[in-house]
């Protein structure tokens, strides 16, 4: 007699999800599209691309975000308060609106547009910066758990401090994006 591994709405669940999985957009050097992969496919030295946002607030303070214990890319590191692969069919700022939303509860933002950078370590991405001033405390944002592990606002002299002392704690890039944006 033949068993079956999946009940059969867990088999359409992963059927379904396996269909819509989202593609996320691949560059060339000078950040023009080439391509559309799901994550798992994708090659080491293929560059993608990736939207941050720094958030500030009228004290000058910074939000900074400690990514998910589960996530592939630097987990448990402090980074930029949102970030997010930009998917097929999304713009550098239509996907910034989406994880500020998704990922800290933000809607209705309009973001500046920032610098863009180019990250080439372990991972190649384009970095398309936004910049906000968001006056709330943290119990106001409301954080997507499975993404974002805790959030806190950091005086400049506070960051730069722990970025001296401590720089295991944040992404390793996360130098460079303060002395940028700051």
């Amino acid at each position: 007699m033949l068993r079956y591994i999946f009940k059969v709405p867990d088999l359409l669940i992963f059927i379904m999800t396996e269909i819509i999985k989202s593609k996320i957009i691949i560059v060339d050097e000078n950040d023009k599209i080439i391509d559309h992969k799901k994550r798992d496919t994708l090659k080491k030295e293929e560059i993608y691309r990736v939207s941050a946002l720094w958030i500030t607030n009228s004290n000058r303070e910074i939000l900074l975000a400690r990514r998910h214990h589960t996530k592939s890319h630097h987990p448990e590191k402090w980074g930029p308060a949102v970030t997010g692969t930009v998917e097929k069919g999304e713009t550098y700022e239509d996907n910034i609106i989406k994880e500020a939303d998704e990922e800290l509860g933000l809607r209705n933002i309009k973001p500046k547009m920032g610098p863009k950078t180019k990250t080439d370590n372990k991972y190649h991405h384009f970095t398309q910066w936004y910049i906000l001033s968001v006056d709330k405390n943290i119990d106001e944002f409301k954080i997507q758990e499975d993404e974002v592990e805790e959030i806190k606002w950091f005086s400049p002299e506070e960051l730069r401090k722990q970025l001296q002392e401590t720089p295991e704690e944040f992404l390793p890039t996360m130098k460079k994006y303060f002395e940028l944006l700051s």
